[in-house]
C-alpha cells in the first residue's frame, strides 16, 4: 500500500508489543539467544511466514507468537523491542500509543514480571526521548493461563513504570470473560482502567461480560457487536439492547480491520463492519493489533477504510479524537496532543495533510 496517510497525526489504543517486531530484530535476537527453532533465517521468507493473512482463525493466528515470544526473554531484548516500536510508530505519524504486554509470557529465562515491565519501560523512555510519540502500557493477563489475579495485582503496582490499564487477551472460545471477574475487580477497585478483548473470536456474550462482569471501559475489537444489529441496504437500521448500550454509552471499540480479516471473522476488508458502526454513531477507533503478523501499520489501516468504507479526513479526525479521549494515559498529555491534532486536521480539512 502507499504511504499517503503517514502524514496524518494518529493515536493508537490497541497494539501488541510482541506482535510488532521488525523481522531483522527477530533474527538478531534469535542469534543472540541461540534460538534455533525459527522456520527460516532468510529475512524475506521469515517476513512472509510471519504474515498471517491466511491463518483463518484467532487460534491459528496466535500460534505465530511462539517464535517472537521465545526471543523476548531477556531484559536487553525487551528494551530493544520497545525502543524500536516507539520509533516505528512515530515514523508512521503516531503521536499517542498504548501497548499490550503479557509479562507472564516473558519469564521463561527467569526474569521476574516486574523486571519484564521495567525493561519495556526503559525502552519506551529511550524511544520517547527521540520522538514525539507518547507511549503507555496496558498489562495483559492471558485467558489460557492461570495467573490473572497475580497479573492484575502486578498491573496495579506498576503505575510508576507507565502502566495505565489492565487487559484480558488470548483465545476467547472456552474462556468466558466472566470467569475473570476477581482479577478485574482488583484493577477496578484500585482505580486502574480496564480494556478487554471481546467480540473477536466469540460473539456478543463476551462483549456483555467484558462490560458488565469485568467493568471494562473499552472493548478490544468488539466488532461482533454488529451481530446485535439489523443491517438493511448497507446501513444499520435497528439495534438490540446491548448494541444500543454500547452506542449510547459511547463504549470505545478498538477496531483492527486487517487483523479481523486475518483471523477469519470477515472474508475481506470490504465486508468488515467498521464503516457501518462508524456511521451509526459508535465510538470507533482505528488500530493495528499486530503489525508484524498482519503486515500492517496505522497508515495502512487508514488506507483500507478510506478505500473500502469511504472514510475521509473528517472521519479520520473523529476516530483519532475518539482514541485520545478514551486513552488511559494522563489527561494533560493527551489533552495537549488532542489540541495539536485538532489544529492539524482543521487546517487541512478537504486536502491532503
Amino acid at each position: 500500500m502507499s504511504s499517503g496517510f503517514v502524514s496524518y497525526p494518529k493515536a493508537l489504543l490497541h497494539d501488541h508489543l510482541d506482535g510488532g517486531l521488525r523481522v531483522a530484530t527477530v533474527l538478531e535476537l534469535a542469534a543472540d539467544a541461540h534460538y534455533e527453532d525459527l522456520p527460516t533465517t532468510d529475512p524475506d521468507e521469515l517476513g512472509e511466514w510471519f504474515h498471517q493473512g491466511g491463518s483463518g482463525s484467532l487460534e491459528s493466528y496466535l500460534r505465530a507468537f511462539d517464535h517472537v515470544v521465545a526471543v523476548m526473554q531477556s531484559a536487553d531484548a525487551l528494551e530493544q523491542v520497545a525502543y524500536e516500536a516507539v520509533v516505528d510508530l512515530a515514523a508512521d505519524g503516531v503521536r499517542y500509543a498504548e501497548w499490550r504486554l503479557a509479562p507472564s509470557l516473558h519469564t521463561a529465562e527467569d526474569l521476574e514480571p516486574t523486571e519484564v515491565l521495567a525493561a519495556v519501560a526503559a525502552g519506551i523512555r529511550a524511544g520517547e526521548a527521540e520522538t514525539r510519540c507518547v507511549t503507555r502500557l496496558i498489562v495483559s493477563a492471558m485467558r489460557n493461563m492461570t495467573d490473572a489475579d497475580a497479573v492484575a495485582k502486578l498491573a496495579v503496582a506498576s503505575r510508576d513504570l507507565g502502566v495505565v490499564g489492565f487487559d484480558l487477551a488470548g483465545p476467547e472460545a472456552g474462556y468466558p470473560n466472566a470467569d475473570y471477574r476477581a482479577a478485574c475487580r482488583q484493577a477496578d477497585e484500585a482505580n486502574l482502567a480496564i480494556t478487554i478483548h471481546a467480540g473477536e473470536g466469540d460473539g456478543i456474550a463476551q462483549i456483555s461480560q467484558a462490560l458488565h462482569h469485568c467493568r471494562a471501559g473499552r472493548v478490544g475489537h468488539g466488532v461482533r457487536i454488529i451481530e446485535d444489529a439489523t443491517v438493511s441496504d448497507g446501513e444499520i437500521t435497528d439495534l438490540g439492547d446491548l448494541a444500543t448500550y454500547v452506542r449510547d454509552m459511547q463504549v470505545t471499540l478498538e477496531v483492527s480491520v486487517l487483523s479481523n480479516v486475518h483471523t477469519g471473522i470477515y472474508p475481506d476488508p470490504a465486508s468488515h463492519p467498521v464503516g457501518l458502526l462508524h456511521r451509526a454513531g459508535f465510538a470507533v477507533t482505528l488500530n493495528t493489533d499486530n503489525r508484524l503478523m498482519s503486515g500492517t501499520s496505522l497508515s495502512q489501516e487508514f488506507e483500507l477504510v478510506a478505500e473500502h468504507h469511504n472514510f475521509g479526513v473528517e472521519d479520520f479526525h473523529e476516530a483519532t479524537r475518539n482514541a485520545l479521549r478514551a486513552g488511559f494515559g494522563e489527561w494533560p498529555a493527551r489533552q495537549l496532543i488532542l489540541a495539536e491534532i485538532n489544529d492539524a486536521y482543521r487546517s487541512n480539512l478537504g486536502s491532503s495533510l
